[in-house]
C-alpha cells in the first residue's frame, strides 16, 4: 500500500509524464501532416474536386479514408486501382460501363469538373495514411516490343488490371459482370481481340461491353497479352 503522500506523488508524476508525452506526440503529428498529406500538391483543381465530392454527396454511397457509406466501392486508392481513363469513363456515363448493374447517378460533369475529380482522386491516392488502406495488388506491365510481340511475359498489363478486371475474371480474380477471360487466346485470334477491344459494338451489335477509352498502345498490349492466355 502506498502512503497518501506517495500516492499523491505517483499521481502527479504520472499525470505530468502522460501530459508531456501527449504534447510531444501532438507536435510530432502536426509536424508530419504537411509531408504525409502532400499539402504542396493541393491545387485549385484538387480543391474543386473536393467541393464536387461534397456538393454531390458522394460520401452518401462511397467511402474515402474509411469514412462514408458502404453501398458503393471504397475510393481512397481508386486512382491506383482503376486509373485516369476508367475514372473518366465511369463519371461520364456510369450506365454504359456497367449496363443494368450499377445504380450510380449520371451527374453530367463538364470537362473541367471531370479533370478536377480525377485530380482529387489522384491526390487522395497519394496521401500517406500509414498503410491504410493496403496498396492495390497491381502487376507490372507486360513488355511488348516494336513489332507488337511480347518480349517478356509473366505479369498482366496494368491497363488490364485497372479496366478489364472491373468486369471480367482471369484465373479466379476480377469481376463477374462479363465472361471469364480464361482461355480467350484459344478462342480468338489476336487481330480479333484487337478489333473487339477497339469497338465491341462494331463486332457485335448487341454487345453489352462499352467502347473503352483505350489508346493504340493499350489495344496492342491488351490484345497481345490476351492472345497468349490459352488456359
Amino acid at each position: 500500500m502506498l502512503s497518501k503522500s506517495a500516492a499523491r506523488t505517483f499521481f502527479l508524476v504520472g499525470t505530468f509524464v502522460c501530459f508531456f508525452a501527449f504534447i510531444l506526440l501532438t507536435l510530432d503529428t502536426v509536424r508530419r501532416v504537411p509531408k504525409q498529406t502532400n499539402a504542396d500538391q493541393i491545387t485549385d483543381s484538387v480543391k474543386l474536386g473536393k467541393k464536387l465530392w461534397e456538393d454531390n454527396n458522394c460520401m452518401g454511397c462511397h467511402t474515402l479514408y474509411g469514412e462514408g457509406a458502404y453501398y458503393a466501392p471504397e475510393l481512397t486508392k481508386v486512382y491506383s486501382r482503376r486509373g485516369d481513363a476508367f475514372i473518366r469513363a465511369m463519371l461520364t456515363d456510369p450506365e454504359s460501363m456497367y449496363p443494368g448493374e450499377r445504380k450510380m447517378v449520371q451527374y453530367h460533369f463538364t470537362d473541367e469538373e471531370l479533370d478536377a475529380l480525377v485530380n482529387f482522386f489522384k491526390y487522395t491516392d497519394g496521401v500517406d495514411l500509414n498503410g491504410f488502406p493496403p496498396e492495390p495488388d497491381l502487376n507490372t506491365n507486360t513488355v511488348v516490343d516494336e513489332s507488337g510481340e511480347v518480349a517478356a511475359i509473366g505479369t498482366r498489363p496494368k491497363v488490364f488490371n485497372q479496366m478489364c478486371l472491373a468486369c471480367h475474371a482471369l484465373q479466379g480474380q476480377g469481376g463477374a459482370i462479363g465472361p471469364s477471360l480464361d482461355g480467350v487466346g484459344s478462342r480468338m485470334e489476336r487481330k480479333d481481340i484487337y478489333n473487339w477491344l477497339k469497338d465491341p459494338i462494331s463486332v457485335k451489335k448487341d454487345s453489352m461491353m462499352p467502347k473503352l477509352p483505350l489508346s493504340d498502345e493499350d489495344l496492342t498490349e491488351l490484345s497481345t497479352f490476351l492472345s497468349l492466355v490459352k488456359e
